[in-house]
């Protein structure tokens, strides 16, 4: 459904609900990002869609990284009631539970069209809000996305899955692992850390997001060669938390403009982040970055390091980590069946 008939449904539900009830509401909301569109476009645009689709009503007042707890535990701030809501990558809480790597994004997940599609179509978010209460004790829900990411601005060439050896890359989530096991030397730095530590050379590559996003934080000025595809991420979603004191608090019209802001926000996003994006491409190129593609053998060792790895946290855990790339992995033999009606006439 385009966007336009989205955002004309919603306010279909504000005016039939008469706005929601109540007094103005302020909600202080801790982040992951430092700044930049992670801030801008995916926080700030979650709370400029409830503000808009409640009246007003209720404001999440959006706080950059680092004013409200740490910015890679925001899931612990809202557990600790630091911040009664939060906006991160769910990715972050990986090394609690494996499977929140398998919710945001990583290097195995589906392209992010269909990431979309098995999310809010496929039964994702079912099951992301059912681990989100049982495992953390929080409300969790998409909000936020974008498509591939730039693998590597590197100060190295990379080409071949030797070259990744003994690679100092700043990562975070499932690919610090598995680059691990690949050879690399990984080091999970919070956002507002990895700029520096490429400049001053304390790692040799880092990976943060897509073109369009990554082109407006200057990457590329410290670290001359720019690595595709991004196989690590071939996809990402956002997330919004809230304390469930604070969801519980909600009548039932707000829970419903809040899970559409959510909604809202995560499409629009995409689809702004997916036009920054190519226009920061042609900048890059513009500006005298080399661009490498990694060789097919490289993208086809991550692929098979990425099923061992998987494998080996579904039988280690089962539970959750076990159901969610399960169902990913059907709903992906659905999804190619697209193939036979899809065109590729341009």
């Amino acid at each position: 459904m385009p966007v336009s008939r989205i955002a004309a449904a919603i306010a279909a539900v504000v005016f039939l609900a008469g706005g929601t009830a109540g007094a103005q509401q302020t909600v202080r909301t801790a982040t992951s990002w430092p700044g930049g569109p992670h801030l801008e476009q995916f926080a700030q645009g979650f709370s400029k869609q409830v503000d808009s689709l409640t009246g007003g009503k209720l404001k999440f007042q959006i706080f950059p990284a680092g004013t409200i707890g740490s910015p890679l535990k925001i899931t612990e701030s809202v557990q600790k009631k630091v911040a009664p809501a939060g906006h991160t990558w769910s990715g972050y809480d990986w090394g609690i539970d494996k499977t929140a790597a398998i919710f945001g994004g990583y290097v195995g997940s589906p392209p992010a069209e269909a990431l979309l599609h098995w999310i809010y179509a496929g039964g994702g978010i079912d099951m992301w809000r059912q681990w989100r209460m049982e495992k953390f004790g929080v409300v969790g829900m998409p909000c936020g996305s974008h498509s591939d990411e730039i693998h590597m601005h590197s100060r190295k060439p990379v080409r071949t899955l030797e070259d990744l050896k003994g690679l100092k890359l700043r990562t975070s989530g499932a690919w610090a692992e598995i680059a691990n096991s690949l050879g690399a030397s990984t080091v999970i730095l919070a956002g507002g850390e990895v700029y520096p530590a490429l400049e001053r050379g304390v790692v040799d590559a880092i990976e943060w997001a897509t073109p369009g996003i990554n082109y407006s934080l200057g990457f590329h000025k410290v670290a001359k060669y720019v690595i595709l595809p991004g196989v690590h991420q071939p996809g990402a979603v956002l997330e919004c938390i809230f304390d469930k004191a604070l969801w519980d608090g909600f009548d039932p019209t707000t829970k419903k403009l809040v899970e559409a802001a959510a909604k809202l926000s995560t499409i629009e996003s995409w689809m702004n982040i997916n036009m920054m994006d190519i226009d920061a491409l042609e900048k890059l190129k513009a500006d005298g970055v080399e661009i490498i593609r990694v060789d097919q053998g490289y993208v086809d060792g991550v692929a098979k390091a990425t099923r061992e790895w998987e494998d080996k946290y579904i039988a280690a855990e089962g539970g959750w980590f076990k159901k969610v790339v399960e169902s990913q992995r059907a709903f992906m033999v659905r999804w190619k069946g697209s193939t036979q009606y899809r065109s590729e006439f341009r």
